[in-house]
């Protein structure tokens, strides 16, 4: 495989760096307050905000892995993307008006406002620590493939990536990030439309092979409807990832999205009108629906490009990178040295190599798949634009998450319990220092990163989830229900929690039976598996969010009931009154 990078390449990796900083210094002045390293001085029109909500949603993890869901399926996820619509126009009849209306910055105070200090700091925590979460696996694994393919430091890349994206977000605050973003955007879109372009004049026969080979194999394919399993026995089928099923899941996932995370809400706090914040969302949120649908395509194109004839025996490279990638995760690298003496180290790499390669299934692959189609494929310059892109869809979730976490930092815990006094050039001393911190904390965790375990982070997202799944049932009690206080949201969030902790065991317990494999606690895992099979839940885990909200919204909504209830009638009930 080829896998030299030009120095044509290099020039317009080059120039993207460059164009990227220069806009951080460019806005420089005009983010030298907290209203304008915030909210940009609530100046900016709705287009460039809706550049910006699509770069920070189109991270470098969808860039790969949309294509890679296609490649080794078919259209399913598709159906995520066709639940926006919906999601977005809730998010603009009901939260986007009170954001605007509140003149707060922060997301959260809303929850304050109706349930007390708990509720924001609730929402909040766990808001800040998934951001860091956030930056470092969205560094991690934009480098991991290039690591693999190109032969680059792992830890180089992501220490360029972070340090890069860490001064532009401080020298230039929200401003500079919008804007970078929406360049950013327009990098990411364009390299992806390129590369469909060249991937479909590279198959023999064009866009009708395609569509004959893919139909033919039932890649467009969005997903079971209608009645549940094949036997038809129930009318919805929630084992399974179904239409339905992602439907849902989409739905509940753009509302926390769209609705209540601080990285989208200040876009629409720094829209110069009410009409500019509309624009902003629906832009940024109905965009994504054709984009996310070029990256499937691109994905299904990449599937017959890879079976045809002359291609097919690429598909062993593919595994190989895979492998290598595996390899490296646990910590193992091919000797760099040629000597003699490490010829037995090298023979012994190589059996590992093609012993864990020959493993891999063609769908265990898929996410690999594109970046081995830029490496070889495209020709120089457009491989230096779509590594800029995939750059370009990482530094914007990047920028975007520490901006905003240091937003929450100054206002929600810094000017709310430590100096609630503070003058301006101390609110903005405080900005600057959230956004270093939080920089070097998200890189910090994208090199952790490369010694963790995969399993381990999938815990990790595990428990945020469960712990911070409740934020979007709270915001829709705050909204909807004027009779919740705080007894109901406590109770609704603990409801919340119980019932994603009951759908999220299976995941807890393989984790145990994975990280245990041999010892005492695996016996006592398989052990707990099995005394607990009766009550596992029973549904697919694309449901935990939509079962968790509801939980909350419900039990909110009861025990406000029952207390007013209860308030008019205080003596009804009491024996011996």
């Amino acid at each position: 495989m080829n896998r030299h990078f030009t120095a044509l390449d290099w020039g317009v990796l080059a120039a993207y760096f460059v164009a990227t900083m220069s806009i951080g210094f460019y806005f420089w002045r005009r983010s030298r307050s907290t209203e304008g390293f915030t909210v940009a001085s609530r100046s900016l029109p709705g287009w460039v905000c809706g550049l910006s909500i699509i770069a920070t949603y189109l991270s470098s993890i969808s860039y790969l892995a949309l294509p890679g869901k296609s490649f080794a399926d078919n259209w399913n996820p598709f159906v995520f993307s066709l639940s926006i619509p919906i999601a977005t126009w809730i998010a603009v009849r009901w939260f986007l008006p009170y954001y605007r209306a509140s003149g707060e910055v922060s997301a959260y105070a809303l929850l304050e406002h109706r349930f007390g200090v708990w509720a924001r700091l609730y929402a909040s925590v766990f808001y800040l620590l998934t951001q860091i979460a956030r930056m470092g696996v969205v560094m991690y694994l934009m480098a991991l493939p290039m690591a693999v393919i190109f032969g680059w430091d792992i830890r180089l890349i992501i220490l360029v990536t972070g340090v890069s994206v860490t001064i532009y977000s401080f020298v230039g605050g929200i401003i500079a990030v919008i804007w970078t973003d929406a360049i950013q955007a327009l990098v990411l879109m364009a390299g992806a439309v390129i590369c469909l372009g060249v991937l479909l004049c590279g198959v023999e026969g064009g866009p009708a092979e395609v569509i004959r080979v893919a139909a033919a194999q039932g890649k467009f394919s969005l997903g079971e409807f209608g009645a549940g399993a094949a036997q038809g026995t129930v009318w919805f089928n929630a084992a399974n990832a179904t239409f339905l099923v992602v439907l849902l899941y989409g739905l509940f996932i753009n509302l926390q999205n769209f609705g209540i995370d601080q990285s989208y809400v200040q876009r629409y706090i720094a829209s110069r009108s009410d009409r500019e914040a509309r624009k902003s969302l629906w832009l940024g949120a109905v965009l994504y629906v054709p984009v996310s649908a070029v990256f499937f395509l691109i994905g299904t194109t990449l599937f017959v490009f890879y079976h045809a004839e002359q291609h097919e025996r690429e598909l062993p490279e593919v595994k190989e990178l895979v492998a290598r990638q595996r390899l490296m995760q646990e910590g193992v690298y091919p000797p760099r040295s040629t000597d003699a003496s490490d010829s037995s180290r090298a023979a012994a790499y190589q059996r590992q190599l093609s012993a864990r390669a020959a493993q891999f299934r063609e769908t265990d692959v898929g996410d690999r798949v594109f970046p081995h189609f830029i490496a070889k494929h495209l020709p120089p310059g457009l491989t230096g634009l779509l590594i800029a892109a995939i750059f370009a869809a990482a530094m914007s979730t990047v920028s975007t998450s520490l901006n905003s976490s240091a937003t929450l930092l100054m206002t929600d815990y810094y000017r709310r319990f430590f100096n609630r006094q503070a003058s301006e050039r101390q609110c903005l001393l405080a900005l600057y220092a959230a956004t270093i911190a939080w920089g070097a904390l998200g890189t910090g965790m994208a090199l952790l990163l490369v010694k963790l375990t995969e399993s381990a982070l999938d815990i990790w997202w595990t428990l945020s989830g469960i712990f911070g799944g409740g934020m979007c049932g709270l915001f829709l009690l705050g909204l909807m229900s004027r009779r919740a206080k705080n007894p109901a949201a406590v109770a609704g969030v603990l409801a919340g929690v119980l019932v994603i902790l009951w759908m999220s065991f299976p995941k807890l317990v393989d984790f145990l039976l994975t990280q245990s494999a041999g010892g005492p606690a695996y016996r006592w895992g398989l052990a707990l598996r099995e005394s607990a099979s009766g009550w596992m839940s029973p549904f697919h885990a694309f449901l935990v969010p939509v079962f968790g909200t509801l939980a909350i919204l419900l039990v909110g909504v009861l025990i406000s009931r029952l207390r007013r209830s209860g308030r008019r009638r205080p003596e009804e009930g009491l024996p011996g009154a």
